[in-house]
């Protein structure tokens, strides 16, 4: 199965339903940024390439059809780096050349890496609408106990939360998790 939620691409047809585009934009803004940085681009034309993406995707998405045997990330992608093509284009800048070895390279690349750049990005992304959920204590306890793989009995002293907490925190995490990226990870 792609890892694109299909679900989410058909809610998006409707420009009226907010809460799918508001988590498109969630889930796809920062790897579409990470794909502009990756061309060379300063922060802030970064973040200008990535307005103007998400803006056509917003005009095309309505009548775009999902073909399961194609990847939308690979369209994406696509999308944003022909868009950093038509800014190059426009602004005439003299650097065109090596900007242009760079997106040929960066389009050759292997879709495994791009795979698990979008992965690593949309989980992040995915904790830190999750974060909010847990009290901050617990939420300390927990991203140590996942990220360090320290005792539970130590964190629960250090953070002031019992064993307990950081275990149920630990599963309702993984719940979460799972739950927020139902069918956009393989």
């Amino acid at each position: 199965m792609n890892s694109t939620s299909e679900s989410l691409l058909i809610r998006l047809r409707s420009a009226q339903d907010n809460q799918a585009w508001s988590r498109f934009v969630d889930l796809y803004t920062p790897l579409i940024f990470f794909w502009a940085r990756k061309t060379g681009l300063q922060t802030q034309d970064a973040s200008d390439l990535v307005q103007d993406v998400l803006s056509l995707v917003f005009q095309k998405l309505p009548t775009f059809r999902y073909d399961k045997t194609q990847s939308f990330r690979g369209w994406l992608r696509t999308v944003t780096l022909n868009k950093h093509r038509e800014h190059c284009r426009k602004k005439s800048i003299g650097a065109i050349a090596t900007r242009q070895s760079e997106l040929a390279r960066l389009a050759e690349s292997a879709e495994s890496i791009w795979d698990l750049d979008y992965k690593q990005n949309l989980v992040a992304q995915a904790l830190q609408l999750i974060e909010p959920e847990f009290r901050p204590a617990t939420w300390a306890a927990l991203r140590e106990f996942v990220l360090t793989g320290a005792s539970a009995s130590e964190l629960a002293q250090k953070h002031e939360v019992s064993v307990w907490t950081i275990y149920a925190a630990k599963s309702r995490l993984m719940i979460r998790l799972r739950s927020e990226l139902e069918d956009l990870l393989e």
